[in-house]
């Protein structure tokens, strides 16, 4: 018999809608492959809710009725305008608060709030915002531990790419020394398109936003804070800190130019956008910079979009891992993974 978890879903832009089609393309997979019900319990957004407490809500229908132009609290006979997620989450009918609103950095609302909300009232969190983790990692935690509750946010550090999973379970029993992460596809795809062919940073940028790889405004990328972030979370986890954004030594890629691109080539070198953490005899070294790597560096070959993260440990050696979707289906596939994982192996 399929274990049956009740989901509260908060943020229904394109992670979410993407998050909802997985669930009903998947539903039939997840009973026969790993026992489990994914129940939507409830969407809320903006200016509401939609809630259908015992058959759940039909995941491929509402995601229909909003990008048809539709509203969630106007989604048919479940819409509940003005209704929010503290007040769904106070109820305590659900299981798993699923996170995805947009990611704010100054003070991490309302994700924050809702974070806080779900713990209180024991449900385990699944997260794409990393706003509140970035901001309050080590309060959030151990608030968290107190009451039972578990946090997982793959989809916060690389979407798809499993920097967590590769570091906190394939290296269990060995320790963690070092981490180098090409954390964000935007810069790669520029500075491998500047590499490969000569592009100019300017060029290479637009031609980023035309294919939407990069934000009208590419600030949080280009200037090296969107891998901040999420060097700050790989590090606070793997490596037992509690880094805040501010600590960390931040360098983009809008200083990088076509002599240096030209210097690092000649000598056999390949710069990349890295977000690393090493442990030292001083303490943690933790910094964003564009690197000149070797073309044997395991990073070296990461190129246009793509991602990579590089573990150096005490007993295994280096561990590296690339690749994993940059979209918001890859964002997706990583919450549901850690979904499976928490229901099912309790990791």
């Amino acid at each position: 018999m399929a274990i049956t978890k009740k989901i509260i879903l908060c943020g229904f832009g394109n992670v979410g809608r993407a998050l909802a089609r997985l669930i009903d393309a998947k539903q039939h997979d997840l009973e026969r492959q790993y026992g489990l019900a994914l129940k939507l319990l409830a969407v809320v957004d903006i200016d509401g809710a939609a809630v259908a407490e015992e058959m759940g809500l039909p995941p491929g229908r509402l995601t229909d009725f909003i990008e048809d132009g539709g509203a969630v609290e106007k989604f048919e006979g479940s819409g509940h305008p003005g209704l929010t997620a503290a007040d769904l989450l106070a109820q305590r009918k659900a299981d798993i608060l699923v996170e995805t609103t947009p990611t704010n950095l100054k003070d991490g609302e309302p994700a924050r709030t809702h974070f806080m909300a779900a713990i209180d009232n024991g449900l385990d969190i699944i997260a794409a915002n990393k706003g509140p983790l970035v901001l309050d990692y080590r309060r959030i935690l151990e608030r968290a531990r107190e009451k039972g509750v578990q946090i997982r946010f793959s989809a916060a550090t690389a979407a798809a790419l499993p920097t967590l999973d590769v570091g906190r379970l394939c290296t269990a029993g060995a320790r963690i020394e070092a981490i180098e992460g090409i954390l964000n596809g935007t810069t790669n795809y520029i500075l491998t398109r500047m590499a490969q062919e000569g592009c100019p940073y300017e060029d290479a940028l637009q031609d980023a936003q035309r294919l939407g790889i990069a934000e009208t405004d590419p600030t949080l990328d280009v200037e090296g804070l969107d891998t901040r972030n999420k060097i700050v979370l790989i590090a606070n986890t793997l490596l037992a800190l509690d880094l805040a954004p501010g600590e960390v030594e931040t360098t983009g890629i809008a200083g990088v130019t076509p002599a240096d691109i030209t210097a690092a080539h000649e000598a056999g070198k390949v710069i990349k956008l890295l977000g690393s953490a090493r442990l030292s005899e001083n303490g943690p070294v933790v910094k964003v910079a564009p690197e000149a790597l070797p073309a044997d560096h395991p990073l070296a070959g990461v190129n246009l979009s793509e991602k990579g993260i590089s573990y150096d440990t005490d007993t295994m050696g280096r561990i590296t891992v690339t690749g994993g979707h940059s979209s918001p289906t890859g964002a997706a596939a990583a919450m549901l993974k850690d979904l499976i994982h928490l229901v099912k192996l309790g990791v």
